[in-house]
């Protein structure tokens, strides 16, 4: 079966597959193309298709490989398989590609239950370091000073925003916005439906009657239309005898192509989406998250610190003294991929707690604020270093809920490190996730 390649996605893959074998002298080619777009427009699919329309070797990884109960195993799992990728273009004499499939589903972060774990950060690393070195690429525990073949990398994702965006920078990762346009959608569904014969009045009919479907759908589609003869099979051989008819069985099958229809395709067609509108009405989901969230309320952060995404960049807007609209100084660029802290009541420090602390009293509200919906505050400095390499130590976790004698450790810890930053943690206890990081001091 021929099936269709877009021009468009067969020149961006065929360019920088191509260049990345080149030796252009005085060009930095990004070793990583990123191919990212709405799901279901057969991002996969095309890249498989331009592979065997160039001859191309590939070795493929998915974005479930990218976790492991063993911390390190998908960063040397990363490294092998690039290495092997270099191995076949030495022994077969062709060019090869890695492929990773769902790399934002397997190292991206969505939202404030996302975990970042110890992988995720070395798969970031490891990515970020063959794009530098795709030469000099070292299995752990060992050493080869000779160079391997440089190998160019293909990732596939929906959302590349929640990557790290120091790997999805130009210069490492090139990105290609994979979305078909009607010419496009013409031809991948001709291919689909090549064999049915039908004709290009009813391909242009069935696209335009369903435009804002992926590419997928169509797939779907077809695969729905045999549903009668597999009922009419059923029904023939008796349900009983299904099992014992399929598997095992030295009785031949033989299926009866269905009629595709065009007027019966529109209405299958219909019956899908009718279906993702009842899942989309549903949102079981929500409703059970919002009766917890009434039950409960004290527990739960403010909603707008859920919705800023982790790898994003958050700047508030300054006043003339240079201080956002809370009167803190802004942070740093690597705590601004922080979420944002849950906002403290509103409610002013009494002057005695103010006239005898060094807090100021956005932090004062902010400790009290911790403390009243059951988090842990803890306190981490870093010196002017480790402070540009986000290398944070821990100073004290404060176990205690009264006010007074939290605000007294946060003293004690700030007049220990004068030249150091220091910054305000809450700790969810409950999930064992942070729902806080703000710094409270900065060296003067």
């Amino acid at each position: 079966m021929a099936y269709y390649i877009s021009p468009r996605f067969l020149d961006k893959l065929a360019i920088h597959i191509t260049k990345n074998y080149l030796q252009l002298d005085g060009v930095r080619v990004p070793v990583i193309l990123g191919v990212h777009g709405r799901k279901g427009e057969g991002k996969t699919f095309q890249c498989e298709l331009v592979y065997e329309r160039m001859g191309i070797e590939v070795v493929q990884i998915s974005g479930g490989e990218l976790e492991s109960p063993d911390a390190g195993d998908p960063a040397r799992l990363i490294r092998l398989r690039y290495r092997e990728a270099a191995e076949l273009v030495r022994v077969r004499g062709v060019m090869a590609v890695l492929m990773i499939n769902d790399l934002d589903a397997g190292a991206g972060r969505f939202d404030a239950l996302t975990q970042y774990t110890v992988n995720t950060q070395l798969v970031n690393n490891t990515l970020m370091n063959i794009a530098d070195h795709p030469t000099n690429v070292q299995l752990p525990g060992s050493y080869d000073e000779q160079p391997i073949q440089r190998v160019p990398i293909v990732v596939t994702g929906n959302d590349f925003a929640t990557l790290y965006e120091p790997l999805v920078r130009d210069g490492r990762m090139e990105k290609f916005y994979w979305q078909p346009d009607r010419d496009d959608r013409l031809g991948i569904v001709s291919g689909i439906f090549a064999p049915d014969h039908l004709d290009s009045t009813a391909i242009a009919q069935l696209v335009d009657t369903f435009p804002h479907q992926a590419i997928d759908f169509y797939g779907a589609l077809r695969a729905r239309i045999y549903d009668e003869q597999v009922r009419d099979f059923i029904q023939s051989v008796g349900i009983r005898a299904v099992s014992s008819r399929v598997v095992n069985s030295d009785q031949p099958l033989h299926w009866v192509k269905p009629t595709f229809m065009l007027e019966h395709l529109l209405a299958v067609g219909q019956q899908l989406v009718d279906e993702q509108q009842r899942l989309q009405n549903m949102r079981l989901g929500d409703q059970y998250n919002r009766a917890l969230r009434e039950r409960s309320p004290q527990r739960q952060p403010p909603t707008e610190s859920s919705a800023a995404p982790f790898y994003r960049t958050y700047t508030p807007t300054p006043d003339d003294n240079g201080a956002d609209s809370r009167g803190v100084n802004h942070p740093h660029a690597d705590n601004s991929r922080r979420p944002p802290a849950p906002r403290a009541p509103t409610t002013e420090p009494t002057p005695h707690t103010t006239a005898a602390t060094r807090l100021s009293a956005e932090t004062i509200n902010q400790v009290r604020a911790l403390l009243q919906q059951g988090y842990r505050v803890g306190i981490e400095h870093a010196d002017q270093r480790r402070f540009r390499t986000n290398a944070w130590h821990s100073c004290s976790t404060i176990q205690t809920r009264d006010l007074q004698a939290a605000i007294a450790t946060l003293e004690t810890c700030l007049g220990n490190l004068p030249n150091d930053y220091v910054r305000l943690i809450g700790i969810d206890p409950d999930k064992r996730q942070r729902v806080l990081e703000q710094i409270i001091q900065r060296p003067s």
